[in-house]
């Protein structure tokens, strides 16, 4: 296996990771930005209301997202694996 070849594996890698993880991530961002902009223009400083609106609004992406995430990560695992047969 060449330079070139572990490059090309690697960006694969951080590129599914990336393709993997954005979409919950985001939507946490995106909500906590939300709840924090919510609590600055209100003044009401609550811990839990904080956490509870991100818990619950990554749980609900992740049901969202997951057939997603999962065909991503399976294509993945099948071009990797692909790559190791073809290594022999």
């Amino acid at each position: 296996m060449s330079e070139v070849d572990v490059f090309d594996v690697l960006r694969e890698a951080v590129m599914t990771s990336l393709l993997v993880a954005g979409p919950v991530m985001a939507v946490g961002l995106v909500v906590g930005l939300l709840v924090s902009l919510f609590q600055a223009l209100t003044q009401l400083q609550e811990a839990s209301l904080a956490f509870v609106p991100k818990i619950i609004a990554v749980f609900v992406a992740l049901v969202v997202f997951g057939p997603f995430m999962l065909t991503t990560l399976i294509g993945f695992t099948h071009n990797m694996a692909d790559r190791i047969v073809a290594l022999h």
